[in-house]
């Protein structure tokens, strides 16, 4: 007997709004368009990637942003074989979590790896765009053994 194919069903992901950026998160992009990954600190210690200007279990202000290394590990991913209109990558790609060492939280973002290489578990670390602009598509993920 023969597998069934796997469920497939069209979804767009995108933020179809504009946004001021406060001194938070313009420090985070800022820090993307240098080459640099930013988390937030909690007066708790914990670090919030990305980073938020809100404590989201206290309210308290957050002010303090932290450079993280930038290799993590893939919490969860999909599949997207066809890159979405304005997307910089070229070719099919892995939607993953990613939970950056030091980090308590993951960032959503995109990972380049053959298709049938993903997997939940596997270390990942950033890659750079040649030209940055202070955007999140200034990096993507990749495999570590890749880097």
């Amino acid at each position: 007997m023969t597998e069934p194919a796997p469920y497939t069903a069209p979804f767009v992901l995108e933020y179809a709004y504009k946004r001021s950026l406060g001194p938070v998160l313009s420090r985070f992009f800022t820090g993307l368009r240098d080459g640099v990954l930013l988390g937030a600190k909690t007066a708790d210690g914990r670090i919030l990637v990305p980073p938020t200007e809100y404590d989201p279990q206290t309210g308290h202000d957050v002010t303090d942003l932290v450079p993280l290394t930038g290799s993590g590990t893939v919490t969860t991913w999909t599949w997207c074989e066809t890159p979405p209109p304005g997307c910089p990558l070229s070719g099919p790609f892995a939607w993953a979590l990613v939970q950056l060492d030091g980090a308590d939280t993951a960032i959503l973002h995109a990972l380049e790896a053959p298709q049938g290489t993903v997997v939940s578990g596997m270390r990942v670390s950033v890659r750079w765009a040649e030209a940055r602009s202070g955007s999140l598509w200034d990096f993507s993920f990749q495999p570590e053994d890749a880097a």
